[in-house]
């Protein structure tokens, strides 16, 4: 923690609140927070904290509203909006996306999950941590970086870290970044982060570049490979047609659409505990054909239905 770094605030505004109805603007908070977008947030009592944009924000969701209140400073409820996507046509999405009943079942049990819209530079160094690591290890990682680099607040007694700036990480010797636990990805987040604080790449400028060409420029930056730019496109730049693919998610399709792809490839890739190069491109394709231009939606839907089987399976 750096000098003089920490804010403490335990005196609370009224919470503000942004009107929810169900119908027009289906949301779920629980859905849209748990389902392994986004890595710093967590539910203390009935409300969940997080920091966004170096602010804490405190909410929690009633039938028919979104309370909130966020600290150092007040932000505004178009803030927030924006950040859950609130704008998004959840209704029209789901006509687009429910094409069978492997995603009809998971909009049934999922419905309000929405995209985050994250804030770039945080987005694409947590997901260059998550390569080939699990959720519980992605937080971790993301955790041990903000508290070394960022800046300490304190709010209801838990303490928060904004998220490192480009020059914070890209200043870090590489010893200091691998005692954050981020192994080989130090070497990666290191080059990354000078280039972008050396203004040689602007994060800023994807979200009006056509995915193509986004994912192009993403693919140049160090440690940057298919997954982690399309989770960034998807989940920081409004590339609604992005398609991610992991492991997890190659199961889910080659387990619910095997007709779609080649006896010898599902058969071969099936077998197979990571993902190739060509498994990807395969996947990918298809899924950005099949639900269209909001693949994204369809893919975390999947994603999210799949590993919530899995946990309650393995908590049986």
């Amino acid at each position: 923690m750096k000098p003089g770094s920490t804010l403490d605030h335990q005196k609370h505004d009224a919470p503000m609140n942004i009107r929810l109805d169900p119908t027009a603007t289906p949301f779920n908070l629980e859905h849209t927070l748990k389902c392994g977008q986004a890595f710093r947030w967590a539910k203390h009592g009935d409300w969940w904290y997080g920091v966004v944009s170096g602010k804490i924000i405190k909410l929690r969701q009633t039938p028919n509203k979104l309370q909130f209140e966020t600290f150092p400073k007040k932000a505004s409820i178009n803030f927030v909006s924006r950040y859950f996507r609130l704008d998004d046509d959840l209704s029209h999405i789901y006509s687009k996306i429910d094409k069978d009943r492997h995603i009809h079942n998971a909009i049934r049990n999922l419905r309000g999950l929405r995209i985050l819209r994250q804030e770039p530079w945080e987005c694409l160094i947590s997901y260059i941590c998550a390569t080939y690591k699990n959720i519980p290890a992605i937080r971790q990682m993301i955790f041990h970086l903000s508290k070394r680099f960022g800046k300490q607040m304190t709010l209801d007694n838990h303490d928060f870290y904004t998220f490192p700036t480009p020059k914070d990480l890209a200043t870090a010797s590489l010893q200091e970044l691998k005692s954050c636990k981020l192994g080989f990805r130090a070497a990666n987040i290191s080059r990354t982060s000078q280039i972008i604080d050396h203004k040689k790449f602007d994060l800023e400028a994807l979200e009006n570049a056509s995915y193509e060409r986004a994912k192009r420029h993403l693919l140049s930056l160090p440690g940057v490979g298919q997954k982690v730019a399309d989770c960034v496109l998807l989940f920081s730049t409004g590339k609604l047609e992005a398609f991610p693919v992991d492991v997890w998610m190659k199961r889910t399709m080659l387990k619910s659409y095997p007709d779609y792809f080649g006896k010898t490839f599902a058969e071969k890739a099936s077998g197979i505990t990571s993902i190739s190069p060509s498994e990807y491109r395969e996947i990918n394709s298809f899924g950005r054909k099949y639900f269209g231009e909001y693949a994204g939606y369809a893919q975390e839907y999947l994603f999210a239905c799949s590993r919530r089987r899995w946990q309650t399976a393995k908590h049986r």
